[in-house]
């Protein structure tokens, strides 16, 4: 308890402090029940065949969706390299400039 007050005395309220733990509380409680699935599944062998079996399945189903997200996020992320690439020409350009 006196971590959360000394976090709480260096800049965050205590609703802040409040929020973080309950995050902490659940990103704990979910690790633990992910644990918990795996554990049943490994244990199980016909269980994994069909959650791959289903999996497959919607993978199949969707995968023309699926193609068109991952394309789009490939063209989103070159897009995003060549605007950098531009930006960083004009902030070199500018520093060029600015030494003569």
């Amino acid at each position: 308890m006196s971590h959360a007050k000394n976090i709480a005395h260096h800049g965050l309220n205590r609703h802040e402090v409040s929020t973080t733990l309950i995050k902490g509380a659940v990103m704990s409680a979910g690790a633990q029940t992910g644990k918990t699935i795996m554990s049943k599944i490994t244990k199980h062998p016909l269980l994994l065949v069909g959650i791959g079996m289903v999996g497959g399945y919607y993978v199949h189903k969707y995968r023309k969706e699926i193609i068109s997200s991952v394309t789009s996020v490939g063209d989103k992320g070159k897009d995003f390299v060549l605007q950098q690439k531009e930006n960083l020409e004009d902030m070199v350009a500018e520093s060029k400039e600015d030494q003569e």
